[in-house]
């Protein structure tokens, strides 16, 4: 279904980093179900299987890659089996007409992106949008969601609006808030 023809807004959840952090996974995953994302981004470092399979448990399609953490052969296996989208490093598809890549580690590929809306990131454990322009002079908006490892930060993407809500533990950011936080926004 194109969303846009229904006029309905097709929400990701971004998350990464989560190191083997179940609770925070579960607690997660728990809010994506209550305002129904339709997929799930996972940026790498997983650390273990049981994170993986907390994720398939809540039955959202995932598009993942791995982090420097994840050494496990099965993780990667599993990874294959399980998720709508995966790869091992750089990921790139197309969903509801917004083009995403998935890296774990941005600075490793920002010189060779081509023709994206976003990237989102893993790695940094910090949340962070920043715009950039590929080499073919097009914008695109890099999103770091955080880590839950230890604490509850992610991310909201909306494909229809392009927009991102960052949300940790304590606080809410989202792109169009930003406006009036430092007057230029985050796009």
């Amino acid at each position: 279904i194109n969303m846009e023809q229904t006029g309905r807004t097709l929400k990701i959840l971004v998350i990464g980093d989560s190191h083997g952090n179940i609770s925070n996974l579960k607690h997660v995953l728990g809010f994506a179900k209550t305002i129904k994302v339709k997929a799930v981004i996972h940026t790498g470092d997983w650390n273990n299987v049981k994170s993986l399979a907390t994720v398939i448990n809540f039955n959202i399609p995932l598009y993942a890659v791995l982090g420097n953490a994840d050494i496990d052969p099965e993780l990667s296996r599993k990874l294959k089996l399980f998720s709508k989208k995966f790869s091992e490093d750089f990921l790139k598809f197309e969903i509801d007409g917004a083009k995403i890549g998935v890296v774990h580690k941005f600075n490793n590929y920002k010189d060779n992106l081509h023709k994206l809306d976003v990237i989102f990131s893993g790695h940094y454990h910090s949340q962070l949008t920043k715009r950039y322009t590929d080499n073919e002079g097009n914008f695109y908006n890099m999103i770091q969601p955080g880590a839950l490892e230890n604490g509850i930060n992610f991310a909201v993407f909306d494909t229809k609006t392009n927009k991102v809500e960052l949300i940790n533990h304590d606080k809410i950011w989202s792109s169009t808030q930003s406006k009036r936080r430092n007057g230029k926004g985050w796009f």
